[in-house]
């Protein structure tokens, strides 16, 4: 009996009875085409203040430095689409993904669940879980193993569901059946590139983080550049425009994810809601939110700049 293939499917089906959208499975190695590319974006300083993206240089690219005797890359997506959106079209912006419960905490309960159920059903085996949390080069290890291709906006992109996934991986020391990587359907649409306000889409599938929505109003600590002004077309934490625009992201489908819903309160929150947004109101609207990586601060500082 092929224990690697059968090993394979039941931890397929478990993902999908734990809430996962995909699933996936590459043999864990070194991975080739990848060093360049990431040493060339360091070498530009695409990276910003993100310092943390130059750490562990040789990690992000072996994920048998990060768990030794490592055999099998487990990838996993999980939807965040929603249809909902906040009801005052002139109030600060808000991304997709951090409208409900942070997905650091969401994901990881699922995965210590599969983590569980791999030890219980087919033995000891040893390994760690990934969610952003970690040097891991998350798309490049989804799109090894067939769960979408990184399109020219640098986001994996599913061909029957779109982009608007949280990725996840078990990095773990059984032998299983690998899956074959997607072609890439980007053609030659260039929607994202042309919609990026901030142009930070250099080239396809070339992303200067530095230049990104998502890193002004997030990983910049500092004063968001002047330069910057009129350009963030409203968008007060995160950034969607490269996904909304993106045609594949006609097949996405709503998450069933009830952690991930956005709150009556966040969605009814007009312009001058966040103008006059207190510290106390802020620690309840977004209690568990990704926006709380911002802090209160740093949410007052992105909605004075888009005043400005």
């Amino acid at each position: 009996m092929n224990y690697s293939s059968s090993h394979a499917l039941l931890i397929k089906e478990e993902a999908r009875r734990l809430g996962f959208s995909f699933c996936g499975i590459s043999k864990a190695g070194f991975l080739e085409e990848e060093a360049p590319r990431l040493e060339q974006w360091l070498k530009k300083n695409m990276h910003g203040e993100m310092a943390y993206m130059a750490n562990h240089f040789d990690k992000r690219l072996d994920p048998t430095l990060l768990v030794p005797g490592a055999k099998s890359v487990v990838s996993l997506l999980y939807n965040y689409y929603t249809p909902k959106k906040q009801i005052d079209n002139s109030a600060p912006k808000i991304s997709k993904y951090a409208m409900g419960e942070d997905y650091h905490f969401v994901l990881k309960d699922r995965l210590r669940e599969l983590m569980n159920f791999i030890s219980d059903n087919i033995g000891e085996v040893n390994g760690r879980a990934f969610t952003d949390s970690a040097p891991v080069l998350d798309r490049a290890w989804a799109s090894k193993s067939g769960l979408g291709w990184i399109g020219k906006n640098s986001n994996l992109i599913n061909k029957g569901s779109g982009s608007f996934f949280f990725l996840a991986e078990l990095i773990i020391d059984l032998e299983l059946d690998a899956d074959s990587p997607v072609g890439d359907y980007c053609g030659t649409c260039t929607a994202c590139i042309d919609a990026c306000p901030t142009d930070a889409i250099i080239a396809p599938y070339v992303v200067d983080g530095s230049k990104c929505i998502s890193y002004f109003t997030i990983e910049l600590k500092k004063a968001i550049p002047s330069e910057m002004k009129g350009r963030l077309e409203g968008w007060a934490f995160g950034c969607d425009i490269c996904q909304d625009v993106c045609p594949w992201n006609r097949f996405s489908k709503p998450h069933h994810e009830a952690r991930f819903d956005p709150s009556e309160e966040l969605l009814k929150m007009t312009a001058s809601d966040y103008e006059e947004i207190t510290e106390d109101i802020f620690k309840r609207v977004f209690k568990k939110s990704p926006v709380k990586r911002t802090g209160y601060d740093g949410l007052k500082r992105n909605i004075s700049f888009l005043r400005s």
